[in-house]
């Protein structure tokens, strides 16, 4: 049932709001994804014997692939149906869970998290497109952004408690085994809750531009990931210039084109541009933080999996909390102040990190991940709300797809960026704080990283593997000061950013004009709400 408001624009009722509680679901189990491997791969490891090569391929390929393919699922979920490509999708994740938790060979394992990763990224948009459907009221909208979005950031937070828990109680094939009952209850319950949105069948899909935006979003997103893990950076600065020559012929294709895949004009308009911008700089910051922080608990701390997982609740609850409430906040202030308040109260929990160290007790650790993380929640519910709002209906899916896209180029941005400072600093600092009559195999394993550093010590007698083991977590905490600093300075950057050029964006709701400098692009197909 759905009523009236005072604009004319219908109430969402009971069926509309069970709906969402539908599209939250995929969209927390996709995310949860691409964690919950993180803790169970030594189990995975151990039975199917992969290369070390095969098994970073294995972590990463689900979401190289499922990057890399949003913005075209977007784009396909506008021509053909939203509701269409949303059962299909999780038809595939579904079956294609249960062939991986079968596999025993390490190169179909790639092949099949490939496929899931394909498989996410048809539902991704889908969802996103299909909330803008369903809510048209700004106000209820929000609200509904704000949950979606609670429940991608708390399914990130969850996979390693998830997979903790699975790990405990059965084996490492149960973490693919347990998005089959998801994506049952999606299909089954998508035709009786979601609308049959037909999309718009006028204009062909662009193959061949999807192919372009593959070729320029996979090397890049490789190239970053690549300078975290300390490879070649040969390679790593060859595979981001690949990308970047292939993004410029991209974006030449899309300005050319009467019909492209990704109206790449939608950067002219300055709420899309903004908001995006600060999208990017806020994951930026949490990436590689995010990353020591679980390598914090785990090898400094000594926690077990699912103590990681438990340490990490707390933050994923309040998140939940902050971003349903931002969009109910943004219908009183600004949503560019809403959201730069966030990213300062984001530094305020980065600089509580740079004071950690190996002896400092886990409430002061914790707190400080508790002030930042969920403090990314309103960049995330209500930058997606304005991207995916200043765009006309039929365009919801790409833009969904493009504000995903940028999310995932963000946390690869900050692994690689402040990962790569926190490997530095570990890397300079425990070179001269080494300890004397280490043999050289294990002096040479404990500058490349701490778990290498934690693996020898096992290995040395009682009182050397201990000095090299505090050592080793000195230099790490060391490591994650800098890191959390360096993220601090972009989480100013992007409160700054947020406060400057989203000024013009009213509360949401409002009937306030916009400033004349946000004028619609020239074709007509982006304007400001």
């Amino acid at each position: 049932m759905t009523s009236a408001t005072s604009l004319g624009e219908p109430l969402a009722g009971r069926k509309e709001w069970m709906a969402l509680g539908l599209l939250v679901l995929p969209s927390l189990l996709l995310f949860m994804m691409l964690t919950v491997l993180f803790l169970a791969i030594p189990y995975l490891a151990a039975d199917l014997q992969p290369t070390s090569t095969q098994t970073l391929w294995i972590l990463d390929i689900y979401g190289f692939l499922m990057a890399g393919f949003l913005v075209l699922m977007g784009t396909v979920a506008d021509r053909i149906g939203h509701r269409t490509l949303l059962i299909a999708g999780a038809s595939i994740f579904g079956i294609v869970s249960v062939v991986a938790a079968l596999t025993d060979d390490p190169a179909m394992m790639i092949v099949w998290r490939a496929v899931l990763g394909v498989a996410a990224a048809m539902q991704m948009p889908a969802t996103l497109g299909l909330i803008f459907t369903i809510f048209r009221d700004a106000k209820q909208r929000g609200v509904a952004i704000g949950t979606w979005a609670a429940g991608i950031s708390a399914g990130v937070a969850l996979g390693p408690l998830l997979s903790g828990l699975l790990l405990e109680a059965f084996s490492w094939r149960a973490t693919f085994l347990v998005a089959v009952p998801v994506m049952a209850i999606v299909v089954i319950g998508a035709p009786f809750l979601l609308p049959a949105h037909h999309g718009s069948q006028g204009a062909k899909l662009d193959f061949f531009s999807a192919l372009l935006l593959l070729a320029t979003l996979l090397p890049l997103i490789y190239g970053i990931k690549s300078l975290a893990t300390g490879e070649s950076i040969t390679v790593s600065a060859a595979a981001i210039a690949i990308g970047v020559a292939f993004g410029i012929w991209f974006v030449l294709r899309q300005l050319r084109s009467a019909a492209p895949l990704l109206d790449v004009r939608l950067f002219r308009n300055r709420t899309v541009s903004g908001a995006l911008g600060v999208f990017i700089l806020s994951a930026t910051g949490l990436g590689g933080v995010y990353l020591m922080f679980t390598q914090f608990l785990q090898l400094v701390k000594g926690l077990s999996p699912i103590q990681t997982g438990f340490a990490i609740l707390p933050a994923a609850l309040v998140l939940i909390i902050v971003a349903t409430s931002s969009p109910i906040i943004a219908r009183r202030f600004r949503p560019g102040n809403v959201i730069a308040v966030g990213l300062t109260v984001q530094v305020v929990g980065y600089l509580l990190l740079t004071q950690v160290d190996a002896a400092t007790g886990l409430p002061l650790l914790i707190a400080g991940f508790v002030v930042l993380y969920p403090a990314v929640a309103p960049s995330m519910a209500l930058t997606t709300d304005l991207v995916v709002g200043s765009v006309p209906p039929e365009k919801a899916g790409s833009a969904g797809g493009l504000a995903s896209t940028v999310n995932d180029l963000g946390i690869s941005l900050g692994v690689a960026i402040v990962g790569s400072i926190g490997a530095a600093v570990y890397t300079g600092k425990i070179a001269t704080t080494l300890p004397a009559g280490l043999p050289a195999d294990a002096d040479a394993a404990a500058r490349e990283s701490l778990d290498n550093a934690a693996a020898v010590a096992g290995q040395l007698p009682a009182d050397l593997g201990t000095a090299l083991l505090t050592t080793a977590r000195d230099a790490f905490s060391s490591g994650l000061n800098a890191g959390a600093a360096t993220a601090a300075v972009i989480a100013a950057a992007g409160a700054l950013l947020a406060a400057t050029l989203l000024r013009h964006v009213p509360p949401t709701g409002s009937s306030a004009a916009l400033s004349p400098a946000d004028e619609p692009v020239e074709t007509g197909a982006v304007t400001d709400r």
